[in-house]
């Protein structure tokens, strides 16, 4: 088994605190900002603590992240700049303030010199439209920190969407990728009209097969479900492009948080958009759905099914460690009671009756299998996104951190997607092991939970260099994936002759080894010390 930890990479300091544990509350400003959780020296050079700032409606996501519960919109706003404030300074000064790590802790030359090569993107995630049908009382783009769509424009223009496909096919040329992902966002991107919805992708298709032909194409829309039609459905298959539905669950009372601007409710418009994408398998691409701690997860996992679904993506909410998630305590790991509830019941089906992302990722991952998520294991950030008009933005699911988070200062007209991968933000997303916290860094389930999903590490002042705040439900979560798929591969190899010894030495044995209660218990033990040192789809 690849051990956690390898030559070179720094174990945790002593004073590395337990990620379990609720940080200091004492507020940081910037004149005192406290370092990093991770009080161990830098992984590699490039890790400079003493480089400066970087130069330079409906929230539905793509596959991947999604519209959670989380701080009030005003709970990280800062206050508008002065008109004698340039806004590019002001927003790498937020950057600095909010988080240290990576804006003021990684120099990006000196980590390219050192050997960390950046990764091209692969997926881009097109802002159609700004505004929503829905009024979503947890909405990660309305509700949360960063009130941005406020200043942007209604629609994209035909004029960004233009600009928008040269700058994509100019990255897949100079990087000869193979394949790119596009995902139609939002707001709502079917408020346009039928006919519009698929130009975005016909622009960036013919520009690709300009200057890119062996580049493939994929698209799909992300959208609420209540402007399901047959015309726009017709639209989107002629297109190619697939379709993703974002739902709190398959009954009224799951969705009673997903109204229209008058208050009234979205699930019998999502319901009937559902029911019409079903009878077009060759469209449907999935359904999204946050844990809610208030429903039952069996009750809420088999109303999605009604639906018929081919993948359904469990999302934990958008926390952190500023803005825990509903019902986070210590010592109690809800947040995986409620997802193992649901795995039990996929995992003993006798019928295999739609894929569950988290599940399957996790399971992909404890085999040592590449997977293309951002939100478990080590894979570097790809995800680029373009908003309404034309800026160039991090994945939205940052949004939930403060705001400007996402912000890059980058824009379609003065910059390329080359530009942006030198942009502290998403290259400290890139590094892997070396852009995590200690803790992490030394944990034997490194290889799989990759530190947990970005925006659930931060914690104000701080920055992105902690454990993830669900830290103790996902190692809880991890260790009983594991310890079923050593007892079915036991049962497999028993069945076919083969040595148990051979079954128990494996990767996923050794992930397993520890039961869940003892592993919780430790992950949430108030010490000091680091943990031993033992050999763990969809995009952000």
């Amino acid at each position: 088994m690849r051990r956690a930890v390898t030559s070179g990479t720094p174990l945790p300091a002593p004073d590395d605190p337990d990620p379990t544990q609720p940080p200091d509350p004492t507020p940081t400003t910037p004149s005192d900002a406290a370092p990093p959780a991770d009080a161990a020296p830098p992984a590699a050079p490039g890790l400079d603590p003493h480089a400066g700032p970087p130069a330079g409606p409906h929230p539905d996501p793509p596959p991947g992240p999604g519209p959670h519960a989380g701080p009030p919109a005003d709970a990280h706003r800062d206050p508008h700049p002065g008109p004698h404030v340039d806004a590019a300074v002001a927003q790498q000064l937020r950057h600095a303030r909010h988080a240290p790590w990576p804006y003021t802790r990684l120099d990006v030359a000196a980590a390219r010199a050192a050997g960390h090569r950046p990764h091209p993107i692969r997926q881009f995630v097109l802002k159609t439209r700004s505004r929503c049908n829905l009024a979503c009382t947890y909405c990660y783009v309305y509700e949360m920190a960063d009130q941005g769509w406020r200043d942007q424009p209604p629609a994209m223009t035909p004029a960004t969407i233009a600009r928008a496909a040269q700058r994509i096919a100019e990255h897949a040329a100079a990087h000869d990728l193979p394949r790119i992902d596009l995902v139609l966002h939002g707001g709502e991107p079917l408020l346009s009209a039928p006919a519009q919805l698929a130009a975005p992708v016909e622009a960036v298709r013919t520009a690709v097969a300009g200057a890119a032909p062996s580049t493939r194409v994929t698209a799909t829309v992300q959208t609420n479900g209540t402007l399901l039609t047959r015309g726009r459905l017709t639209a989107l298959a002629a297109a190619g492009i697939r379709v993703g539905v974002s739902l709190d669950g398959g009954l009224p009372a799951h969705n009673t948080r997903r109204v229209d601007h008058a208050g009234r409710p979205g699930f019998a418009s999502a319901a009937r958009g559902l029911r019409l994408l079903a009878r077009h398998p060759q469209s449907y691409a999935g359904v999204l759905c946050v844990v809610d701690l208030d429903q039952d997860p069996i009750e809420t996992y088999e109303s999605l099914l009604a639906f018929d679904p081919p993948s359904v993506g469990l999302l934990l909410p958008l926390a952190n460690w500023s803005a825990p998630p509903p019902g986070h305590r210590t010592g109690r790991t809800p947040y995986a009671d409620w997802l193992l509830a649901v795995f039990e019941r996929w995992w003993h089906d006798g019928v295999r009756r739609t894929r569950i992302q988290l599940f399957e990722e996790i399971i992909a991952l404890l085999l040592g299998l590449p997977t293309t998520t951002e939100t478990l294991g080590l894979t570097p950030a790809a995800t680029a996104v373009i908003e309404t008009d034309g800026s160039i933005e991090q994945a939205d699911s940052l949004k939930s951190a403060y705001e400007g988070a996402a912000a890059t200062g980058m824009t379609l007209d003065t910059h390329s997607f080359d530009q942006l991968l030198d942009h502290p933000g998403l290259a400290a997303r890139q590094l892997g092991r070396d852009a995590l916290a200690g803790w992490c860094r030394a944990c034997e389930l490194v290889d799989v939970c990759g530190g947990g999903h970005y925006p659930h590490r931060y914690r104000a002042g701080e920055g992105f260099r902690r454990p993830s705040v669900y830290c103790a439900d996902l190692q809880r979560l991890i260790r009983h994936i594991a310890a079923a798929v050593q007892r079915a591969a036991q049962t497999t190899r028993t069945a076919a002759g083969a040595p148990a010894a051979e079954a128990a030495d494996s990767p996923v044995a050794e992930a397993a080894e520890t039961p869940a209660a003892e592993a919780t218990e430790a992950a949430e033990a108030p010490t000091a010390e680091a943990p031993a040192d033992h050999p763990p789809a969809v995009a952000s």
